[in-house]
């Protein structure tokens, strides 16, 4: 059996998902301007490299979970333990989950902030954020293979992040101004 997981393969997976969202700026650049295009892509990325992050195994080794293992609920126990168990560079689970939406809360504010429309885009997509977290902790609670839990702390933490990055896209907008990139028709 061939078992994907860990670390490396979110990391390889975040780096391909840079180069194809460079890519895409790259093309979109002469049609938006330059800090649309990269906020358009820097969302991307940013919804890619959660997608990563949350649905990999966290270790290759996982092999075959069987369904009747799984569980069966979400974990209703707001800030239960498991966010004391894992850390990376020192960082509790917790406070990885609100950095990791971060940046998409981030980049949708740019990247609907050159439009009027905008004013109804990035609330929207902060709701489609919100969405985005709670579905990726159904696939954690229905798909045993990958050896994740479904927890409401998480779900609470990422909306958090995106929360705080929707606030610092918003006091970023005037600085980055993406409408100055708007082509005008002769």
């Amino acid at each position: 059996m061939v078992t994907i997981g860990g670390t490396g393969v979110m990391v390889l997976g975040a780096l391909v998902a840079a180069v194809v969202a460079a890519l895409l700026a790259l093309l979109l650049r002469r049609r938006t301007g330059t800090p649309t295009a990269v906020a358009v892509a820097g969302l991307l990325w940013s919804v890619v490299a959660i997608a990563l992050v949350t649905l990999v195994p966290t270790r290759p080794d996982t092999g075959f979970v069987p369904a009747e293992t799984r569980s069966t609920s979400c974990s209703w126990d707001y800030g239960g333990p498991s966010g004391t168990t894992f850390e990376v560079l020192g960082l509790d689970q917790r406070t990885l989950n609100v950095l990791l939406f971060v940046p998409a809360g981030l980049f949708l504010v740019l990247a609907v902030g050159r439009w009027w429309a905008g004013l109804v885009l990035a609330p929207l997509g902060l709701l489609l954020l919100a969405a985005y977290s709670l579905g990726i902790e159904f696939v954690q609670l229905q798909v045993a293979r990958i050896d994740r839990a479904c927890d409401v702390t998480d779900m609470v933490d990422n909306v958090l992040g995106a929360g705080i990055g929707f606030v610092l896209g918003l006091v970023l907008l005037p600085l980055v101004r993406p409408w100055r990139g708007r082509r005008t028709a002769h």
